[in-house]
């Protein structure tokens, strides 16, 4: 596919300011009283953000589905409020804004039918700048052949390649341990009561992280430490990178429809347990897209075929991981959902080579378990559970490996 990209390159140099005013640039922008505006007419759509100072910007577009992509460094996202503005417009289906790298933010527009950038510029309007982007309808083929993630140095995704995994069992000297706070950034999750689930994953991933390092046979490593987006396939890169014998996926879902509480821990299936879990499988997936991850690479036909091959040896040790994480979950917090072990085609469980997990710690559309994830005394029982969990299943995987050597 051809690819076009727009690159609004170093925003100072198309200004009229002077070097000394130049100097001032490299503190926060933020968005000003006249904040963002959307002006949608028949077949077309303007956008405007009314900012605090210039800063080097990009748009881009990607397909599958149509969304314009918008990068700042770095942008304070503040009142925007993308859910009543994408409202406003029938030709957008989602916006979505935030952190997406240390040091750049990101807003993503969805489009409802693909639209053309026709006109991108930023001028300086002081004491702040003004960012105006016109959007065109156009056909699905000329969306797509201008449609493409550029190849960016400063942009470039920081896991990199992946490196090929130890092959080794579980139970040795050390067992590494990959924990994923789910979300951050641009997808801060699921909200309910003033929490959101990338705070509320990445406070307890770090607690997890102090009492896994207390065991002393126990290395850990977050594929987050911050409140920024990593996408689910560079989550499984870390991962792989780090030698995990294990990886655990940390969320607190909120559920629109039904009521559900207590933990959950999903593996890896084609087919879901039930339509909850599905839905829940599609949102995690989802949030990639609307984070304006580009998703057109995809593996080949050889490259499946071996992955599944690695999956025979490694879906029953995860299975057997998810039976311990359960046990261990409901011995140090009582708290357990009905049904607490589900499966589910969640993409960040999908490394062939390591066993996975995906604890749903507790849902925040819950009340009491908003309370529970909420009490940092409730948190560090739920964390040694855990600890106990990972300790038990290692041994016994160890001891599996053995049976199966003689």
């Amino acid at each position: 596919m051809q690819r076009i990209l727009l690159i609004l390159g170093l925003a100072w140099l198309c200004t009229a300011q002077p070097v000394a005013a130049q100097q001032t640039l490299t503190g926060l922008a933020r968005l000003n009283e006249a904040g963002i505006t959307l002006v949608e007419r028949r077949g077309r759509l303007e956008l405007t953000l009314a900012i605090t100072q210039p800063v080097p910007w990009r748009v881009f577009t990607l397909d599958d589905p149509a969304r314009v992509v918008l990068d700042f460094s770095e942008l304070d996202w503040t009142g925007a409020r993308p859910e009543a503005l994408a409202a406003q417009a029938e030709q957008i289906s989602a916006i979505a804004v935030g952190t997406y790298r240390p040091g750049w933010s990101r807003m993503v527009i969805e489009l409802a039918a693909p639209m053309l950038v026709t006109a991108a510029e930023m001028t300086t309007d002081a004491p702040g700048a003004r960012v105006r982007l016109a959007l065109h309808a156009t056909d699905e083929a000329q969306f797509a052949a201008r449609a493409g993630a550029p190849d960016s140095a400063v942009f470039r995704d920081r896991g990199g390649q992946a490196m090929a995994a130890p092959a080794r069992p579980a139970g040795g000297d050390r067992l590494t341990v990959v924990i994923d706070p789910g979300h951050g950034g641009i997808d801060p999750g699921a909200e309910h009561g003033g929490i959101r689930e990338a705070d509320l994953m990445l406070t307890f991933a770090r607690e997890l992280k102090e009492v896994l390092l207390r065991a002393d046979n126990i290395d850990v490593v977050l594929t987050r430490d911050a409140d920024v987006f990593v996408p689910l396939e560079e989550r499984v890169t870390i991962a792989r990178r780090a030698g995990a014998d294990v990886f655990l996926s940390l969320h607190a879902d909120a559920l629109a429809e039904g009521h559900a509480q207590g933990a959950t821990v999903y593996t890896l299936a084609a087919e879901a347990s039930d339509a909850a879990s599905a839905k829940l499988a599609e949102r995690h997936d989802r949030a990639d897209l609307l984070a304006g991850v580009d998703l057109s690479r995809s593996d080949d036909a050889v490259a499946l075929v071996l992955m599944d091959l690695a999956r025979t040896e490694t879906a029953p040790r995860a299975e057997r991981l998810a039976m311990a994480l359960v046990e261990g979950l409901h011995s140090a917090t009582r708290s357990a959902h009905k049904r607490p072990h589900l499966h589910a085609a969640f993409s960040v469980l999908k490394a062939p080579d390591i066993p996975s997990a995906l604890i749903e710690l507790g849902f925040l559309s819950s009340q009491r378990d908003r309370a529970k994830l909420s009490d940092p005394a409730w948190r560090f029982s739920a964390a040694q559970g855990i600890r106990d969990a990972l300790i038990y299943w290692a041994l016994e995987d160890a001891a599996l490996a053995e049976r199966l050597r003689q």
